[in-house]
């Protein structure tokens, strides 16, 4: 039989009693109208998210031979970043 825990009551705190937020928070959090998400929340409330890229890359599905991943990942990490460097030399990008 498992023990019941007890529940968790936050203390309640005074909306006064709450920090302000700054106006760069405000930049960085989500907008919705009517409901609808405009723009997502750029980090989080405390840090600020990452950069944007000028060309950020794509996530993709991508079939390998064992023996290629294995030897890439065995080169230790960021072995996707290798494998990316390696398919533009092969392009010659």
């Amino acid at each position: 039989m498992t023990k019941k825990s007890k529940d968790i009551v936050e203390p309640w705190l005074e909306p006064e009693d709450l920090a302000e937020w700054t106006d760069d928070q405000f930049r960085r959090a989500a907008l919705y109208k009517n409901g609808k998400l405009v723009r997502p929340a750029d980090g989080t409330l405390t840090k600020p998210g990452r950069p944007k890229l000028k060309n950020p890359k794509q996530q993709v599905t991508l079939r390998l031979d064992k023996i290629v991943l294995e030897t890439f990942k065995a080169s230790g990490a960021g072995w996707q970043t290798r494998i990316n460097e390696e398919l533009r030399k092969a392009l010659n990008l």
